[in-house]
């Protein structure tokens, strides 16, 4: 990062640490990767380091809500990175758009490290009960006191998504119509992390420390967070379908000793295949950004093959759950 564009930020970033109570001056500021909505930078004050992660400008989202859950999941203990300081609130916003100051959480985020490396091998057998406990926690928040959660059926959101694409997929067709045939029995709406997997979690070699990305926080059923972490896509090419490192019963009987509530295999596996459908949906529309040249990416024009992948994995959970048939 130019000196012109770094130095700024430091002084500023400075003034909202000690207006925050954090004393000391501001040092090793390094610009991390980022995501298409905010810009990230680790930093230390006094030894201690930060993360701060701030809002792009035209970004739909709103972080308020986010740092608001954020603190509500600490104050619940949930594992997530304190939260310091943020803009909301703020009459005057020092940084321009919204951002938010966490503590740094020391550990790895990288998914093949995390299911390979020798490093963790004393923490894979812990994580699927370890995300079963999590999400129990999370769930128990009370969402009523948080404003500007959303909340929809998913299924019919998906459905929309894909007609708008004008895209024909049939095997997602076929996959939303059993959705519809097969759907549970509903339960009482909660919050939903919405995006709970490995490489939006921070691990170490005593497993499950932290619980990143909040952004598409909202309000929905607690199986969606459970179905969401078994799909295959987030296994990376782990053999166990919890996050790659965990069976079905790992997850559901440590969600049930934190909440009390019991999730059996079957309508998780319910929201498993609604997850797969949703994350071929996400492939299409983000390949669209590259196809229809709003953002010219090799990224996103990869993440188009793995459509593909999502179909064939829908149908095949299909013909397992119904027995093989057709």
């Amino acid at each position: 990062m130019p000196e012109s564009a770094e130095n700024p930020l430091r002084d500023v970033l400075g003034d909202v640490m000690h207006a925050a109570g954090v004393a000391g001056g501001v040092d090793t500021l390094e610009r991390l990767t980022g995501g298409a909505s905010r810009e990230t930078w680790r930093f230390a004050v006094g030894g201690e380091a930060f993360v701060l992660q701030r809002q792009r400008p035209g970004t739909p989202r709103d972080m308020h809500v986010e740092v608001a859950v954020l603190e509500a999941a600490h104050a619940t203990g949930v594992p997530v990175a304190e939260v310091v300081t943020s803009s909301r609130g703020m009459a005057t916003n020092p940084l321009g758009e919204p951002f938010m100051v966490m503590r740094a959480v020391e550990g790895e985020t990288i998914a093949r490290k995390i299911l390979r490396d020798d490093t963790f091998g004393s923490a894979r057998p812990l994580i699927a009960g370890q995300i079963g406990r999590a999400m129990a926690q999370i769930h128990r928040i009370d969402h009523t006191t948080i404003e500007g959660l959303e909340g929809e059926d998913q299924v019919a959101r998906y459905v929309q998504l894909m007609d708008e694409s004008g895209q024909a997929h049939p095997a997602f067709e076929i996959a939303f119509r059993w959705l519809e045939a097969n759907r549970p029995a509903p339960r009482d709406w909660c919050l939903v992390h919405g995006d709970f997997r490995l490489g939006n979690v921070i691990v170490g070699d005593d497993g499950l420390r932290a619980v990143l990305d909040w952004e598409l926080a909202h309000v929905g059923n607690p199986a969606e967070d459970q179905g969401w972490v078994c799909v295959r896509a987030w296994r990376f090419g782990g053999g166990k379908p919890v996050a790659g490192v965990g069976d079905y019963a790992e997850l559901l009987d440590a969600y049930e000793a934190e909440s009390g509530v019991r999730i059996d295999e079957r309508e998780l596996r319910w929201w498993e295949l609604l997850g797969t459908v949703k994350w071929g949906l996400m492939c299409i529309s983000q390949s669209a950004y590259h196809l229809n040249g709003v953002v010219r990416s090799h990224e996103l024009a990869a993440i188009g093959r793995r459509v593909c992948e999502n179909e064939y994995d829908a149908l095949m959970m299909i013909r397992e759950l119904t027995g093989g048939a057709t």
